[in-house]
């Protein structure tokens, strides 16, 4: 009994320590159960007793945001209230908005400017802005990098870490009538580019290439500076007077930009969204926002903020209807039915029904059963008439597709030489064309071409194209259409019109191109808007971008491709007046070693190659003489073929042949070119024009030889033109009028010839109306 007692003695501190182990344990435990089920959010209440103000001046400061300590999540959301302007933190950063549900702060930006007088004396040191976000990075998605002036470029300088670059954009413009004053920014006095993601800390600078100095509407600043896109609206009074300092700027910001959802919620000691609340990724880096519920609404980075919304309490919350009473639950709504009645009260449910006595629930039943059949009898009936219709649409199709050369389409796809290009002709359905055309509604038609109808129209995709539908079948045409397809679908050039695909499967083959908008070469020489008459400077680069396109099609492409059909009709001009050459119905395609090719003599008069008309034999240099008649065209001003000359001077090249050779070539210049200083330029066009149009084709130049000698007379622009040395071409009157006799005499079935006129078959892309 004694050694029992000294025993327990003895255990009596051991037990007594593992008693104290275990109470340490449990209240651990305890305490982290507390932890892990403490809400982190402060509620309204402890903002209150913390003093905290929901307002700075007259802008509303919503929590995680805050004006004074224990108010503001981290110092991230410190919002500094001095003099009632917000700003962010301890910066010069003035807070516009607040915007919890997009994760958004706008803020005032500095602007960069740069200002002289007409002598191109700085009046000012140049100011460049810079801004420091900090952890808020400047939203990617709202703001653009925007530049104002006539002559001016902006930088945008990055800093990133360890890293720095810049972007950047140039602005431009010789004359102020030209500056549409529609609000947008698109290079012509105002230009914009995208702001790249997660930027803090950018340097703004602008500058001018010559001090404002060669802009013929004085404009004395250049700007440059980053801005919300939706706050801003261009204005050309912009360039006379910009006196705005700072400009809205917007930035993103999230909660713990290190950390996901599903990683907050792991720590609810520091999970920053409240009750009745859902999270959802921020658009920058990792962070994330929180937003009230479905049935909730309020501010969601409060333990209390997000309050149930009474659904019943406004008519337009809920879809209860007469019979039915609205019952509100939490983040929801109930539509309870009245007394002998049954179902759901809400609209889109059974509805609230009276009870009726079982005879009446068999006849119902037995009415629904009948319907039911008939129903489906009728669907059957509908189903079997649209399978029928489908399969006769099927055959139709298929008929319309052997007719309109789709066979032959395919032969020319599977033995084409080239690298591939041609096989991504896409095959366009009628369905999808008839919906981008609205059913071909007149309202959509540009204009008439040939034997057809061109329409604009719209694809799925949103992007603008031209539909040219053929009025008539022609299957005599059908070589010359799959011809046309095959030899657009081999060129990729800037200056070529881009052919996107057809449509076989329709009475008449549909052929879909890239709409080109600004009429053709022919209408701007011959009847040019007086208000813009076109300049020598314009008409070289057209003729250069010509020149070039046709070499590449010479010489460039992976195929020699002939033209054989090059007259200013055929030259179309975008909004910009840029060369897009067009109608290759009647274009070859020619081995590498090749020299010329014998066929059936067709073409236009007067730019129809007069060896060709003789020999039947179409060379490279045929399309060369052409391309001297369009350059012809364009340094007179005046007709390939026209009855207001004498009969032996009917056709332009002779005309102008005849007066090079008597030195009367500025007699017959168009007046609009002869005003401006570009004699010498001018006097080496005409020429290479005189070269391009010699009797003897071997005597003319390549393509290639034309487009870098015309290159070279833009690039000795502002220099004095080198004097060069004109090879002396003996041209027989004689012969020359009686090879274009015989041209204009000849009739017969080997060959097409058509008149050039104002009312010559324009190509297939005119003017939208």
């Amino acid at each position: 009994m004694a050694s029992w007692q000294g025993m327990q003695l003895k255990l009596q501190p051991i037990i007594m320590m593992l008693v104290q182990v275990q109470v340490q344990v449990v209240v651990m435990v305890i305490l982290s159960f507390s932890a892990a089920t403490k809400a982190a959010p402060p509620t309204e209440a402890d903002l209150k007793n913390h003093g905290c103000v929901n307002h700075c001046g007259n802008l509303s400061i919503p929590y995680p945001f805050g004006v004074k300590e224990n108010c503001y999540l981290s110092e991230d959301f410190f919002i500094n209230c001095s003099d009632s302007q917000p700003y962010l933190w301890h910066s010069n950063l003035r807070v516009t908005n607040i915007s919890l549900d997009e994760g958004e702060v706008g803020i005032m930006n500095y602007i960069s400017r740069n200002c002289y007088d007409r002598l191109g004396t700085p009046l000012q040191s140049n100011i460049y802005a810079s801004l420091n976000a900090t952890n808020f990075p400047i939203s990617s998605t709202k703001n653009k990098f925007t530049t104002i002036g006539c002559d001016t470029y902006g930088y945008l300088r990055i800093f990133n870490n360890s890293f720095a670059l810049a972007i950047g954009c140039v602005s431009a413009c010789m004359n102020m009538s030209y500056i549409p004053d529609d609000g947008s920014c698109s290079g012509i006095g105002c230009c914009q580019t995208s702001v790249p993601k997660q930027l803090s800390y950018i340097e703004v600078d602008a500058g001018s290439y010559n001090n404002h100095t060669n802009v013929s509407d004085f404009n004395p600043c250049s700007y440059a500076f980053v801005v919300e896109e939706a706050a801003f609206n261009f204005s050309k009074t912009y360039l006379q007077n910009f006196t705005e300092d700072m400009v809205p700027l917007v930035l993103d910001w999230g909660i713990r930009d290190n950390e996901t959802c599903d990683e907050a919620k792991r720590n609810l000691t520091s999970y920053a969204c409240g009750d009745h609340s859902d999270c959802y990724k921020a658009e920058i880096g990792h962070g994330y926002l929180c937003k009230c519920s479905k049935g909730y609404k309020g501010n969601a980075y409060l333990s209390d903020g997000c309050k149930d919304i009474d659904e019943c309490a406004d008519p337009n919350l809920n879809q209860c209807v007469e019979k039915s009473k609205c019952l509100n639950t939490p983040g929801d709504y109930m539509c309870a039915c009245p007394k002998r009645y049954h179902g759901d009260g809400r609209i889109y449910g059974a509805r609230c029904t009276a009870s009726r006595v079982l005879v009446l629930q068999i006849v119902i039943f037995l009415g629904l059963i009948s319907g039911i059949g008939v129903l489906l009898l009728i669907i059957a009936s509908w189903w079997l008439y649209k399978v029928q219709e489908k399969r006769n649409n099927k055959k139709r199709k298929e008929k319309f597709f052997k007719r309109n050369g789709g066979l032959l389409l395919k032969e020319k796809l599977s033995s084409s030489s080239c690298d591939g290009s041609v096989e991504k002709t896409k095959l366009f359905s009628s369905k999808e064309l008839e919906k981008a055309t609205d059913h071909y509604n007149e309202d959509r038609i540009l204009g008439q071409v040939g034997q057809g109808t061109v329409y604009k129209g719209m694809l799925s995709d949103g992007s603008i194209v031209a539909i040219k539908k053929s009025k008539i079948v022609d299957e005599g045409n059908v070589g010359q259409f799959i011809n046309e397809v095959v030899i657009l679908s081999q060129i990729n050039h800037r200056n070529v019109v881009k052919l996107l695909g057809c449509c076989l499967e329709t009475e008449v083959p549909l052929v879909v191109y890239e709409l080109v908008s600004n009429g053709t070469l022919f209408e701007h020489i011959h009847d040019a808007n007086e208000d813009f008459p076109l300049p020598w400077e314009m008409r070289l680069r057209i003729a250069t971008e010509i020149a070039g396109a046709l070499s590449y099609l010479h010489s460039a492409a992976s195929v020699p491709i002939y033209h054989r059909d090059i007259k200013s009709t055929n030259i179309l001009l975008d909004d910009k007046y840029r060369v897009k050459v067009s109608d290759f119905g009647s274009s070859r395609s020619v081995a590498i070693d090749q020299t010329h090719f014998t066929t059936q003599v067709q073409g236009t008069f007067g730019y129809l190659d007069p060896e060709y008309f003789q020999s039947s034999q179409f060379t490279e240099k045929s399309d060369v003489y052409s391309f001297g008649v369009v350059i012809v065209e364009l340094l007179t001003g005046q007709k390939a073929i026209s009855s207001d000359r004498s009969q032996e001077s009917r056709s332009l090249a002779t005309f102008f042949i005849q007066s090079m050779e008597d030195n009367h070539l500025f007699e017959i210049l168009d007046q609009k070119i002869i005003k401006e200083d570009w004699r010498e330029e001018i006097v080496a066009v005409a020429h290479l024009a005189k070269r391009c149009l010699n009797l003897n084709g071997k005597k003319r130049p390549t393509m290639k030889d034309v487009a870098v000698e015309l290159e070279g007379i833009r690039m000795l622009r502002g220099n004095t033109v080198t004097q060069q040395h004109y090879e002396v071409f003996d041209y027989n009157r004689t012969d020359l009028n009686e090879a274009w006799d015989a041209t204009s005499t000849s009739t017969g079935a080997c060959f097409d010839i058509t008149a050039a006129s104002s009312s010559d078959v324009k190509p297939l892309l005119l003017n939208e109306p």
